[in-house]
């Protein structure tokens, strides 16, 4: 489990340790292990080309002693001072010590010509953006070929939300020191922050409860647990599907497939699409008529492409009216989000999984963060919500929160949401607590897009053919 900080935590838990340690102690620890994992991603120091933007404050004196550490190994070194009269003085002279060369502003900055491009213009604490000079480095930076690596957090982004309001610095790599900050994970900062690695600086001890978690692929392979000898296809979960029509069976089709997929013993269909979904799949239990008709299960998917009709809406009703946990996605949620009385009180879980347009239908403004808001969702109908996006977020209605970490661009396309409905109604008929399910459903079904586009261009059907082999490469790994 990778456990995620807000600025405002990893400041609380420096402060101990720099109240306890000599002046400078935990920049150096930052600095040479930020100068270690550039070694490590270059190969080699001597006769490379680095330039260092620094900015004011720790975060530019971060890199001026790691850019120090690199000219000592005999690296080409230029250190662009952005505001020369607030530099770094003693992260100034390291490297002035180790024969790096300063320029002040735009100057002679080798930015087209380095290996190497360090941004430490701005850290944890900056905010809105930034300044035009700034900005017009980092984009002259981009231009080049030199490997682009962050100090912490790329420059112009928010380190709790993810949010660039403007030009931001677009890293390979961002090494950050402690901990790993919720911005480096969700919003735009999943992909301004290239790979993230984690320098420790001793913070251990001080952290408090993470804001936020990221499942790894063994925190999920643990709760996809495989059959026992003692197991049956009742015991091991049996998940409803109320999805697609007549006309349009696919979205039945798709959720109904993913569900079998992945785990549960038994998936039993009911609704209008039932003659194509039991074309698609003889292995379910199929019937046309109602919910109440499918039989028993231990929990319900409902709304993909099921309509908004005076049908669609007694049968989402029926299904929310059960003591079962339920997952409702695209027309269950326009729905929903008309009748918000019918999840506000339900006491089994309730999943939510809609797409930026479909949250917003609820009334709750998005913006920028959106961890807040999905909390401010789920806290105020009691209910799971996974809003979709580049970084899915899962939020328990008790704020417990997790940032998915897989997926591929791949996946934008018609039916993976049906796809990853069907995968996490399975997860919540095997028990798993509600926030749980969703985050490890959206890890599994970001894993298995990957492994799907590993052959090219992938379709929905794609997801659920390569889902069995992603669950044997997850519990295939080691922790």
């Amino acid at each position: 489990m990778i456990d995620l900080y807000t600025a405002a935590q990893v400041r609380a838990a420096e402060e101990p340790i720099l109240a306890a340690t000599h002046e400078g102690t935990l920049m150096q620890r930052a600095a040479t292990g930020l100068a270690t994992v550039c070694l490590r991603l270059l190969d080699r120091a001597y006769g490379v080309r680095v330039t260092a933007l620094a900015g004011a404050g720790n975060n530019g004196g971060d890199a001026l002693f790691a850019a120090a550490h690199l000219a000592a190994r005999g690296a080409r070194v230029t250190a662009v001072l952005l505001d020369p009269d607030r530099a770094h003085p003693a992260g100034l002279a390291e490297l002035r010590r180790a024969g790096g060369r300063v320029v002040t502003g735009a100057g002679d900055a080798g930015l087209e010509r380095a290996d190497l491009v360090l941004d430490g213009i701005v850290g944890i604490g900056g905010s809105g953006g930034l300044r035009p000079a700034a900005a017009a480095l980092v984009q002259q930076a981009a231009t080049g070929s030199g490997l682009m690596v962050a100090v912490d957090i790329p420059s112009g982004l928010d380190a709790d939300t993810g949010a660039a309001p403007g030009v931001a610095f677009p890293a390979q790599h961002t090494v950050t020191f402690g901990a790993v900050k919720v911005g480096l994970v969700v919003g735009e900062g999943r992909g301004l922050a290239g790979r993230v690695h984690l320098v420790d600086i001793g913070l251990a001890g001080h952290l408090p409860a993470p804001a936020a978690r990221q499942l790894t692929d063994p925190d999920a392979a643990a709760r996809l647990t495989p059959p026992d000898p003692d197991d049956d296809k009742y015991s091991q979960g049996v998940v409803g599907v109320v999805a697609g029509s007549a006309t349009y069976p696919g979205a039945g089709v798709l959720c109904t497939g993913a569900a079998l997929r992945t785990r549960p013993g038994l998936v039993r269909y009911a609704g209008t699409a039932a003659d194509g979904v039991r074309a698609a799949w003889p292995e379910a239990i199929v019937t046309s008529g109602r919910p109440s008709d499918a039989g028993r299960v231990q929990a319900w998917v409902a709304g993909p492409g099921m309509g908004t009709d005076d049908d669609a809406r007694g049968v989402l009703a029926e299904v929310l009216a059960t003591d079962l946990p339920v997952l409702v996605d695209a027309d269950g949620l326009t729905m929903l989000a008309e009748d918000q009385d019918l999840v506000r009180h339900r006491s089994a879980p309730t999943v939510l999984t809609p797409h930026d347009r479909e949250f917003e239908r609820f009334g709750v403004e998005l913006g920028d963060d959106r961890i807040g808001a999905a909390r401010r969702l789920a806290a105020g109908l009691g209910v799971v919500v996974l809003l979709k996006g580049d970084a899915t977020v899962v939020v328990g209605p008790d704020g417990s929160t997790f940032v998915n970490g897989t997926g591929t661009a791949w996946l934008a396309t018609a039916g993976t949401g049906d796809v990853l409905s069907g995968i996490t109604g399975s997860l919540l008929a095997t028990g798993l607590p509600a926030v749980e399910a969703a985050a490890v459903g959206a890890h599994l079904h970001g894993r298995a897009g990957q492994v799907a586009a590993e052959r090219g261009p992938l379709v929905a059907g794609d997801l659920i053919r390569r889902l069995p082999e992603t669950v044997a490469r997850l519990r295939g790994t080691r922790s």
